[in-house]
């Protein structure tokens, strides 16, 4: 198995040693626990309820289901800001998250996430009879989208230990 972060000769690179050194801990918490990582199961959740609801209506036809897409769809935009917001103030706040180009890249894919979640609550709320087929496949992208910025997300906790602790710099 490689040794991350070595040389061919076993000597560690200056800067990989800078990196580490560096503090990647959580600048946002409550009660000594993270809220970005707390937060962003909600918009997660709602954002796979928002396809599965879609999936629901289009195979049953039932308007209930338009009422319940459109919550889901809010929910997963408005959580999703509230994450957002939360994690930009980490990315900004903790030199150690911002120096890691994988913190950067979860950034853009969640941003990209909530921009497509609101896009979907629109459909929604300005358009009803274009769930299907414009909500459905809003909602199917977003899921994806989810995955990637998840993966990303879980990259950076469970790879690097990105706001896992609470910084100790108070």
């Amino acid at each position: 198995m490689a040794n991350k972060g070595n040389s061919g000769t076993g000597t560690r690179s200056e800067v990989m040693v800078e990196l580490e050194r560096l503090d990647k801990g959580s600048a946002v918490a409550l009660v000594g626990h993270p809220i970005h990582v707390m937060m962003v199961h909600f918009p997660i959740a709602f954002v796979v309820a928002t396809l599965g609801v879609d999936v629901i209506y289009w195979w049953t036809g039932d308007p209930f289901w338009i009422r319940a897409g459109l919550w889901a769809a809010g929910f997963a935009f408005w959580s999703g800001v509230a994450a957002s917001v939360v994690g930009t103030a980490e990315l900004l706040l903790v030199r150690g998250i911002r120096l890691k180009e994988a913190s950067w890249s979860h950034a853009v894919a969640a941003m990209t996430l909530v921009a497509l979640a609101g896009a979907n609550w629109g459909v929604r709320l300005l358009y009803p009879d274009q769930i299907l087929p414009h909500g459905l496949v809003l909602s199917a992208l977003s899921s994806v989208m989810t995955g990637f910025a998840g993966w990303h997300g879980g990259k950076l906790v469970f790879d690097h230990g990105v706001g896992i602790l609470v910084s100790p710099k108070e």
